[in-house]
C-alpha cells in the first residue's frame, strides 16, 4: 500500500467555528493547503471520539471539559483529566495512521502532540517534524517535570519548526537542535480590505483571548489612563474575544461606559465576524505581557490594519517595520503613551503593511513544508 498521507496531529482544531480557537483556525487553513500537495488527516480535539469525512478528514479526541492549555501537570487535582486527554489523544492517532498510508506526521505543537507523533512514526517506520508554539517553550519547557519529554521530543524530529524568529532561537537552546522559523497565519483569500481613516476619529480593535498573557487587563487600565484630548481621537474601542478574564472586562468595559468613553465588550467571533471587525477597525491593540508574533497580528497586515503593541517577542521588530506604535515596557502608562501617539494624524503606512502580509502566506507554508515532508519518502534531503 502507498505511504502518501500526512497526519497532522493538533491539540488546536476549530469544532465550533466561533473563533474561540485562533491557533486552530491557522491549522484548519494550513490542511486546506497542504490537502493541494498530499493526502492529509488531521487528530484534533472534539467534545468524544468520533471521525468525520470530507477532504481533510479528521479524528477527533475527547477533549475533556477544559483545554489542555488550562490544565497544568503541576496541579494534582488535573492529572486525572489530563490522562483521559491523554488516552483518548493516543487512540485516535493510531487510529488515523492504521492503515498504514502515513509518511508522515506533524505534531501541532510539540507537546503533548509531538509525543503521539513520535510513537505513531516509530510504530510505521516514518519520520514526524514539530511546530513549537511559545506555549511549547516558555511554559512546558520550564518545567522540570515536562522539560526532558519535550526535549526529546524535539530531538528525535526529523525538522523543527517555531512560530516566531526569537523563539525558534530559544527553542534551538532548549531543545540543543536547530528550529526554522515557520509563521502561522490565515488564508483570507479575497476578503474585501475597506478603506482605513486617513485622520481621527480612529477605530481600535482588541481581538483575542482574555487572558492574563494576553494582556487585555492592562489594555482597559491604558484605556482608563487616556485624557479627554485622547478620547475626541476615538470614534469607538471593540474588545472582542473571550476566557478566564471574563468578569474583570465585563467590569472595566461598563466602568469606562459610565465614564463616557465609546468601549464596546463582545465576544468571540467566528470567521466571517473577524474580518469584519478587522475591516472596521483603523488600529490593532496587542498589549499581550508574553508573545512570539500572535496570529492576530498577520491578520491585521492582510486588512491593513496598522498595529499597538506590547515590546514582546517578535513584535517590536516587526511593529517598527509596519510602522506601528510600541510601548517602551511592558505596563499599561507605558501603553497608554503608545495609545496616545497612535491617535495623532499623519502618513499612513499601506505599502509597509502589504510588504510584511506577503512574508505570511499559508499557501507558501503549505507548499514548502509538503516538499520536505515528501522528501522524505522518496528519499531525497529534507
Amino acid at each position: 500500500m502507498s505511504r502518501d498521507a500526512i497526519v497532522l496531529v493538533s491539540t488546536s482544531y476549530p469544532a465550533a467555528g466561533d473563533g474561540s480557537e485562533a491557533a486552530g483556525a491557522f491549522v484548519a487553513d494550513f490542511a486546506a493547503e497542504l490537502r493541494r500537495h498530499a493526502a492529509v488527516r488531521v487528530v484534533g480535539p472534539g467534545a468524544h471520539e468520533a471521525v468525520e469525512s470530507g477532504d481533510v478528514p479528521v479524528w477527533r479526541f475527547a477533549g475533556g471539559d477544559r483545554p489542555l492549555s488550562l490544565l497544568s501537570p503541576s496541579k494534582p487535582g488535573d492529572w486525572l483529566p489530563i490522562a483521559r486527554v491523554l488516552r483518548s489523544m493516543a487512540r485516535q492517532t493510531r487510529a488515523a495512521c492504521a492503515d498504514g498510508r502515513v509518511a508522515h506526521l506533524l505534531a501541532l505543537w510539540v507537546l503533548p502532540s509531538g509525543w503521539m507523533a513520535l510513537r505513531e512514526a516509530k510504530r510505521h517506520g516514518v519520520p514526524y517534524s514539530v511546530w513549537a508554539l511559545g506555549s511549547d517553550i516558555w511554559s512546558l519547557g520550564r518545567s522540570p517535570i515536562v522539560a526532558p519529554a519535550l526535549r526529546r521530543v524535539a530531538r528525535r524530529a526529523q525538522s523543527a519548526y517555531a512560530d516566531g524568529l526569537g523563539l525558534a532561537d530559544e527553542a534551538a537552546a532548549l531543545c540543543g537542535r536547530p528550529f526554522t522559523f515557520m509563521p502561522s497565519c490565515r488564508a483570507w483569500g479575497d476578503a474585501p480590505v475597506p478603506a482605513k481613516r486617513a485622520a481621527p476619529p480612529y477605530r481600535l480593535l482588541f481581538l483575542g483571548r482574555w487572558h492574563p498573557n494576553k494582556g487585555v487587563d492592562l489594555l482597559l487600565d491604558a484605556l482608563a489612563l487616556l485624557g479627554d484630548d485622547d478620547w475626541a481621537r476615538i470614534d469607538a474601542v471593540r474588545v472582542e474575544g473571550g476566557g478566564p478574564l471574563e468578569p474583570l472586562v465585563r467590569e472595566r468595559c461598563a466602568a469606562l461606559r459610565a465614564a463616557g468613553r465609546p468601549v464596546h465588550d463582545g465576544g468571540f467571533l467566528d470567521r466571517e465576524a473577524a474580518a469584519s471587525a478587522l475591516g472596521w477597525a483603523d488600529r490593532l491593540l496587542l498589549p499581550s505581557r508574553i508573545e512570539s508574533i500572535p496570529l492576530i497580528f498577520s491578520d491585521a497586515m492582510h486588512f491593513n490594519v496598522p498595529v499597538v503593541a506590547m515590546p514582546v517577542g517578535d513584535l517590536p521588530r516587526l511593529v517598527e517595520a509596519a510602522h506601528g506604535w510600541k510601548a517602551s515596557a511592558v505596563d499599561a502608562p507605558a501603553l497608554h503613551l503608545a495609545l496616545s501617539a497612535s491617535l495623532a494624524p499623519g502618513p499612513r503606512a499601506d505599502a509597509a503593511l502589504a510588504d510584511i502580509a506577503s512574508t505570511f502566506d499559508v499557501q507558501a507554508i503549505a507548499r514548502a513544508f509538503a516538499r520536505a515532508a515528501l522528501a522524505s519518502r522518496n528519499g531525497e534531503p529534507p
